[in-house]
């Protein structure tokens, strides 16, 4: 897979004891790679990291503590790395906005900057999140070029990251000087709601659904008329292990920002996917009610993926329908059978890859030859 590039490479993941960055160590770990983690304790028990079979580097500490991460930076020798580290919930940005500020844009300039004082790096790869745009609550999907933005805290930061991310290509790590002046390539990625088996997170709809469903109690859906682009977390993960590909191939041409997200039919409502997940484990009752109090949050984002089929050939697999399945079978697994089946999913949505001929998972080229 992904040309067995990952094979003896050093990764250096920020971010791994969270949901999405546990899934991307276990997927390299699965690819060969020797996977240095760094970010701060799991936030909750149980939690996807503490329980995948994984066996990293792992060191726990702060994306702020500039030292402690260029010396985690210089011990690891990364080859590449994947930048997840964040404070990844809006409503905890309104209680917590200068934090969310400090550890999503200079926690993103210090990775940045450590990737510029390590001469080992050649590729990063920096997640963000579909609500960096400005989102006017339109029908179309937004594009990589569309205007930055964000009302609350949370989007405002990840908006703010993607100009850090550029602000540091544009000045040290230039396309047009790979080469010559630098040898790392960056690259950001936004991707959509990430749902999928081993998320506790803090106000987030699959987790509270699940904690619902195993408590056998009803829960209270404040915004059922929100629609999201909603994935499963392998999906996104498929495109930064394909973007960080070409990034240390040396394709110069790919460091620059890509979407990641469903098709068009992957972006649902809140209700609808509450209405899916409810048919798959029918353990807890529900009651939508609006809250026309809580903090603002957008009612309408979709993204537009096109330039990452077209130019990376990445196409998602799984839709929404068969992504609610996956999770909430996990999630089964786990309450009722005391199993955990990550790696299982993981070789499904492998072997669906191979099956469909996807590039990532074949030994064709990029240009199908």
């Amino acid at each position: 897979m992904f040309g067995s590039i990952y094979s003896g490479k050093r990764v250096l993941v920020t971010g791994h004891t969270g949901f999405k960055g546990s899934w991307l160590c276990l997927w390299l770990q699965d690819l060969g790679a020797e996977v240095f983690g760094y970010a701060l304790e799991p936030e909750t028990t149980p939690s996807h990291y503490e329980l995948a079979p994984l066996e990293i580097h792992s060191e726990i500490a702060d994306i702020r503590d500039c030292k402690r991460l260029l010396d985690s930076f210089s011990s690891a020798r990364p080859d590449i790395v994947f930048h997840l580290a964040a404070q990844p919930y809006v409503r905890r940005s309104y209680a917590y906005p200068i934090e969310t500020m400090d550890t999503n844009i200079m926690g993103t300039a210090n990775v940045l900057e450590a990737c510029r004082q390590t001469d080992s790096v050649r590729a990063a790869v920096i997640i963000t999140s579909d609500k960096c745009y400005e989102n006017r609550e339109w029908v179309w999907g937004y594009r990589e070029n569309d205007p930055m933005g964000g009302f609350d805290p949370y989007s405002a930061s990840k908006g703010c990251a993607e100009l850090v991310v550029a602000s540091w290509r544009n000045s040290f790590f230039h396309p047009d000087q790979f080469g010559k002046t630098h040898h790392t390539l960056v690259a950001s990625a936004r991707a959509g709601n990430v749902i999928g088996g081993g998320d506790w997170g803090e106000d987030r709809l699959i987790p509270d659904l699940v904690r619902a469903a195993e408590a056998r109690k009803t829960v209270v859906i404040r915004s059922p008329r929100a629609t999201r682009p909603w994935q499963h977390v392998l999906e996104p993960l498929s495109g930064y292990l394909l973007l960080g590909q070409r990034l240390l191939e040396g394709r110069k041409d790919y460091a620059e920002a890509f979407n990641f997200g469903p098709a068009e039919e992957g972006s649902i409502t809140v209700g609808e996917v509450v209405r899916r997940f409810k048919s798959h484990w029918d353990g807890f009752e529900y009651e939508l009610k609006p809250d026309p109090d809580q903090p603002h949050e957008a009612g309408l984002l979709k993204l537009d993926c096109s330039k990452a089929r077209s130019k990376l050939d990445w196409h998602p697999l799984w839709d929404a329908a068969q992504a609610l399945e996956k999770t909430a079978a996990w999630y089964k697994n786990y309450y009722l059978q005391n199993s955990v089946c990550s790696l299982q999913n993981l070789e499904e949505y492998i072997q669906l890859a191979r099956k469909k001929g996807i590039c990532w998972a074949t030994l064709r080229s990029e240009n199908n030859e």
